[in-house]
């Protein structure tokens, strides 16, 4: 045991008495891929192979460290494979971040707070009321509607693909544009913060064999947007009225008051502070 912590000692007085520009390059991109690697398995809450692969990452380089005869670009083929690997694995995680990177978010999007600090907890409670009102009219005439609950990072060509509208929201307003042969009915409407900001607008659909043959275009539509973006699907069935919630390319079907209304809540409470709605 003694020799081989001498070795490894004599291995890293080498290592930085030979460094150059190649092993700074090296270093850089461990890290790069260490650290993209991490935060996907984090997002994705995979804590068990997020130990896992740091304990290989030190096995890998304590064995690297403690062999003289190793290249010296030998300690990044584990974590470049174990990355691979977690790309194909958790390939929804990636796309979305991916998808996610420098959006051009439109003008209208970036002026305003996408929750503003002027709300209060009796606004909010009044917009979370009127969403669930109206989802709830929808389901019970078989009406379909897609509802997509963004922050300021979806695409920019999602939102240019339908109409902007800017306006604040009512159940009447939100029925009104899904009513049936409506012009924008078949589109899906993008509700920012406290506005619905545009209506009509087109969404990728999911290439998910496993979604329910029984699910339709506007399901797939809405399961698609949460696998590319950080956002919430609410789903109403033009054939049965079963509201379905999709987030993160899952669904939960039949969603109930108190599904939505959590599901209202965690969007407009997790960003807000310093207002009424955080003191209760």
């Amino acid at each position: 045991m003694h020799d081989f912590f001498a070795k490894v000692a004599t291995a890293w007085s080498n290592a930085f008495d030979t460094f150059d520009f190649i092993d700074a390059l090296e270093i850089i991109l461990f890290v790069l891929v260490f650290y993209y690697v991490f935060k996907i398995l984090k997002n994705a809450n995979a804590k068990g192979v997020i130990a896992v692969f740091v304990l290989f990452t030190v096995v890998t380089g304590v064995i690297f460290v403690g062999n003289e005869k190793l290249p010296g670009y030998a300690f990044l083929v584990f974590p470049i494979v174990f990355a691979a690997a977690v790309m194909i694995i958790f390939n929804v995680e990636v796309k979305r971040d991916i998808l996610n990177i420098n959006l051009n978010t439109p003008k209208f999007l970036s002026k305003e707070p996408d929750r503003p600090p002027h709300v209060t907890r009796e606004e909010a409670e009044r917009i979370i009321g009127e969403i669930i009102r109206a989802l709830q009219n929808m389901s019970k005439d078989n009406v379909g509607a897609l509802i997509i609950l963004a922050g300021d990072n979806l695409p920019r060509q999602v939102l240019e693909s339908g109409v902007v509208m800017d306006a604040y929201i009512s159940a009447q307003l939100i029925e009104g544009i899904f009513f049936p042969n409506a012009p924008l009915h078949d589109g899906a409407m993008v509700i920012n913060g406290y506005k619905i900001r545009a209506a009509g607008c087109f969404l990728p659909l999911t290439q998910n064999a496993n979604i329910p043959k029984e699910l339709g275009t506007r399901h797939r539509a809405g399961i698609g947007i949460t696998e590319t973006s950080d956002v919430v699907a609410l789903i109403v069935s033009e054939e049965t009225g079963i509201i379905t919630i999709a987030q993160r390319g899952k669904i939960s079907r039949y969603a109930d008051y108190d599904l939505l209304r959590k599901t209202l809540s965690d969007y407009y409470w997790k960003d807000l502070s310093g207002t009424e709605g955080r003191r209760k």
